[in-house]
């Protein structure tokens, strides 16, 4: 891998990371993208949804300049809220926009007695009808869209 692609994706992990954090959500790049399988795991990034004691949601973060492999996911989900993908004899995957996995990790959070902000923010439903109408046309809908 060059340094361009390498330096992309280590600013979309921090991009990833930044947005769970200015959530409320802890959030963290482990170092070496995971290939340093730092504490047991080769991800990229670890979520504590569930808590900074709790072991984290593992992710990885996937860019591509021209959508190679994405573009099918985006018309398959279209303006729907998820996409679940099942192949034969395997576990369901889902594919959510980012504005709909935070929204569930607050309600979630609100739900283990945390915070739950977005919950409880009177403009979730503008903003999610805002994010939805901009995702029909075709519109980047979140800060990291807009930013690529």
């Amino acid at each position: 891998m060059g340094k361009p692609s390498r330096d992309k994706g280590l600013r979309r992990e921090r991009a990833i990371v930044e947005l769970h954090v200015k959530c409320g959500i802890p959030a963290e790049r482990v170092p070496l993208s995971g290939a340093s399988h730092y504490r047991g795991n080769g991800a990229d990034i670890d979520i504590y949804a569930r808590g900074a004691a709790e072991p984290p949601l593992t992710a990885e973060v996937k860019a591509r300049a021209n959508g190679s492999g994405f573009k099918t996911l985006l018309r398959w989900l279209g303006s729907h809220d998820a996409l679940f993908l099942w192949q034969d004899r395997q576990a369901p995957i889902v594919v959510i926009p980012m504005h709909v996995w935070l929204e569930l990790l607050s309600l979630a959070a609100g739900a283990a007695g945390g915070t739950g902000s977005i919950q409880h923010d009177p403009d979730v439903n503008t903003e999610r009808l805002r994010s939805r109408a901009a995702a029909e046309q075709g519109r980047p809908h979140d800060a990291i869209a807009e930013a690529a």
